[in-house]
Formats: C-alpha cells, sequence, structure tokens
C-alpha cells in the first residue's frame, strides 16, 4: 500500500501583534473588581504571549474604536455581513502568503484542500486559491467547512487516502482562519472575554504525497467524548460567528484520556507529540492524562506561546515545529479537540 507524507509546511500570520494590546484592553474594561483580578490572574496562566491579527489595534483609549481602520466601534459591532466582506481578501492574501512560500510547481498539483470555519464565500477560497496560485482548472477542490479545530486532522485525512488511492496525486493543503473576525461586545461576560484572549488569525500551507520525505502519515482515528456535545459551539449571528466554550472541557478531556485515549495510542511509546495548542489548560489536561513527560508537549506549548490559538491552523504549525527542528525524529502522536467534543488523532514518524 502507498505511504502518503506531509512533505513540507509552511506558516503565515498577519503583522499586527495584539496580544498585549487585548490585554491591556480587557483589564481596562472589565468593570467589576473582582473579574478584574481573575482576568489578570488567567491572563498570566495563559502561557501566551503574541497573537497576530489582521487588525492593528487603535490608540489609548480604546473606549470608543478598538482598531485602527474603526471596524470594531463600541456600541455598533460589525453585522456577519460586514466580516464576511472583510474576510474575502484578507483570508485569499494570507493563505497565499503560505501557498507562496512553499514554491510549488502549479501544474504538478492535483488537489487542492482547505480548512477553514470563520468564513463563508462562493466561489469559495478554494477557486480563489487555484486561480492566484495558478494551479490547472483541473484541480480537484475540497474544502472542509466549519468543522474548528480539528479539521486539521480531517484534511490531513483527505489528503492521505488521495495520495494511497493514486500515489501520483500531490495534494495542496491550506488551513486558513481569520478569528478576529468574530470578536463579540459581550466584554462583561468574563468566560467570553477569556476565550476572545485565546484566538488569533494564521494560515498554512502543505504539500502531501508519495515522495518520501517529511513526515509519514500513520493511522487515523476519531472519537467522541460522551455528554459533551454542547461544551464547544461555534454559532452564525446577525454579528459574527458566536463562539460557547466550557470551562468544563479541560476537566472532560482529563477524565476521558486515561481510560479511552490508550486506545488512540500506537503500540510503541510516541517519542513526538503534535496535540493543537488549544490553551494552557488543554495541553496540561492532555500531559496529565496521558501521563506524559514534562516536555513531550514542548511543540504545542511553542506555538501556544508564540501564536495562540489560530484554530485549524494551529496543528499544523505545531507540525511546522517539528519539521524544524533536526532533533526530533521517531515516532509521533498527533491529537485535535473540537465541536462534540470531537478527538481526531493520527499517528506518524519522522525517520
Amino acid at each position: 500500500m502507498t505511504q502518503a507524507w506531509l512533505n513540507r509546511i509552511t506558516t503565515a500570520v498577519p503583522p499586527h501583534d495584539i496580544h498585549a494590546a487585548f490585554v491591556e484592553f480587557g483589564r481596562d474594561t472589565v468593570a467589576d473588581w473582582h473579574k478584574r483580578v481573575l482576568f489578570d490572574r488567567m491572563a498570566k496562566l495563559s502561557d501566551i504571549e503574541h497573537r497576530y491579527a489582521i487588525f492593528e489595534p487603535g490608540p489609548r483609549p480604546r473606549d470608543k474604536i478598538l482598531d485602527v481602520t474603526g471596524f470594531y466601534r463600541r456600541g455598533a459591532f460589525p453585522s456577519t455581513a460586514a466580516r464576511m466582506a472583510l474576510y474575502q481578501p484578507h483570508a485569499l492574501d494570507l493563505a497565499m502568503t503560505a501557498v507562496r512560500k512553499l514554491d510549488l510547481d502549479p501544474n504538478a498539483v492535483t488537489h487542492l484542500i482547505v480548512a477553514s470555519c470563520t468564513g463563508f464565500t462562493a466561489p469559495g477560497l478554494d477557486f480563489q486559491i487555484m486561480r492566484a496560485a495558478g494551479l490547472p482548472d483541473a484541480t480537484q477542490r475540497t474544502i472542509v467547512g466549519f468543522m474548528g479545530c480539528f479539521a486539521a486532522v480531517n484534511v490531513l485525512k483527505l489528503a492521505d487516502q488521495i495520495v494511497r488511492a493514486d500515489p501520483a496525486s500531490r495534494v495542496l493543503v491550506v488551513n486558513l482562519e481569520l478569528c478576529s473576525l468574530h470578536l463579540q461586545e459581550d466584554f462583561q461576560d468574563l468566560p467570553k472575554m477569556l476565550s476572545f484572549m485565546l484566538f488569533a488569525d494564521g494560515a498554512s500551507a502543505a504539500l502531501v504525497s508519495a515522495d518520501p520525505t517529511g513526515i509519514a502519515l500513520g493511522r487515523f482515528q476519531a472519537a467522541i467524548i460522551p455528554r459533551s456535545h454542547d461544551l464547544i459551539t461555534w454559532e452564525i449571528g446577525n454579528d459574527g460567528f458566536e463562539m460557547h466554550l466550557s470551562g468544563q472541557v479541560p476537566g472532560r478531556i482529563r477524565r476521558w484520556l486515561p481510560e479511552h485515549g490508550v486506545r488512540l495510542l500506537p503500540r510503541d511509546p510516541p517519542k513526538l507529540w503534535a496535540v493543537h495548542a488549544g490553551g494552557r489548560s488543554i495541553l496540561d489536561s492532555v500531559q496529565h492524562g496521558l501521563c506524559l513527560a514534562p516536555d513531550a508537549l514542548r511543540h504545542s506549548r511553542a506555538v501556544l506561546r508564540d501564536y495562540g490559538n489560530m484554530s485549524s491552523a494551529t496543528l499544523m504549525f505545531v507540525l511546522h515545529s517539528i519539521l524544524q527542528d533536526t532533533d526530533a525524529r521517531g515516532g509521533g502522536m498527533a491529537m485535535a479537540f473540537g465541536p462534540g467534543l470531537s478527538v481526531e488523532s493520527f499517528g506518524f514518524s519522522r525517520p
């Protein structure tokens, strides 16, 4: 049977580092003193130092206008239609920044798979990337939409199946998320403010083929954590996409993994771990739930620190970090969580 390989990955983020400005904004905005103390504590514990967005923070005080362009105005946040109007050009621009770094021969690409849960348009981002990258019109295209943080596993799963079915296939995989388009004006709702503090914009591009270089893709698996379907939701509202991220998620993962997570693991203990950097508490839950060594999730924690949670692009950043590490060799395990509460995983190896 043909072995599919994740040959290489490139990444891209917008130019504006928003994290420090957002933490400052949150501290100034939360009115209740007790909530402000908790917000400060959670900001320090987040292990995030940088997050990037298409929006440049506006000058202080940000009591009326939050960003330089005035897109976010207190009391008059934009409609979903206005947010989607921005998604089209910015999504293509950031995605193509990552695609161009791959330096592919466009005529050699046979398939294009795009994952995104932060915007919709038709003709879609897949069509726009095909044209902008100069891919043939006959390129077979697939969109993986609205699956959330674990969609990176699904796009790689599709690419793996395509290459196994036809070894001549060369699959371009793109993950693009503009989470900053969906800021909500619920600034006194502390759980929502804390979730806003996690998310960022980012894109990745990758090539999957039968060429034996990079990371060899292994067995893909999926599972559902029972009685947890309402803990992560992502719904389309009149004022953007509305996320609910329950504080119970890390605890559910921590309790589920010791009994059920072992079924997902390969026979030999993985030397490498690529876990979706959804937040410090998520990574802590995986580490404790599977009794991993203190440095096992170092690549995931570095991505969280430097970029935050970029939804479906995040796991690709972690895999990119592993590919950049010349000492990262051997068998590995990738894992991501999302609405459901779904657990998507796959084994891999780096010779």
